[in-house]
């Protein structure tokens, strides 16, 4: 490994942890998980959508979906109603508090976005980008995902 390489990845490894740190201070602040955010996300793109999909989508288990939309429903962000066509399906729905705190996360992030690019030239953004690719490619050559969200989240 040659010195700039070890330096490359000591500000890697910082920046994963100042963003890490970040956004877990912040999401609980408001009572969030980062898998129970995704959740959100989720519901903000699709609208009211079953559970069994919403599953899918994310690639968890059933029961863990059931757990995250269980601590949901606990702090206000959805309702879990029977489908109105399908028996045997429950449909999840953002309630106005969480869509109210998803509109407000995409103007932080909208912010944030500013905050770590702003003023960056056009030329160095795509150097920047295309280097985490190249990254982000390498870990997946070697096996590594991102995890799934685990039912305590």
């Amino acid at each position: 490994m040659t010195q700039r390489q070890e330096l490359a990845l000591g500000r890697l490894l910082e920046l994963v942890v100042l963003l890490n740190q970040d956004m877990t201070q912040s999401l609980a602040t408001i009572d969030l998980t980062t898998s129970r955010t995704t959740v959100l996300w989720e519901l903000r793109q699709r609208g009211p959508t079953k559970q069994n999909v919403l599953a899918e989508a994310l690639k968890v288990s059933p029961r863990t979906m059931t757990g995250l939309i269980d601590g949901l429903v606990a702090t206000g962000f959805v309702t879990r109603e029977p489908h109105p066509k399908d028996r045997r399906a429950t449909l999840v729905t953002l309630t106005a508090h969480g869509e109210a705190t998803a509109g407000v996360m995409e103007t932080d992030q909208a912010q944030f976005v500013e905050i770590l690019f702003g003023g960056m030239g056009e030329a160095r953004l795509t150097c920047l980008f295309d280097g985490l690719e190249e990254i982000l490619a390498r870990l997946r050559q070697h096996g590594l995902r991102l995890p799934e969200p685990t039912e305590a989240s």
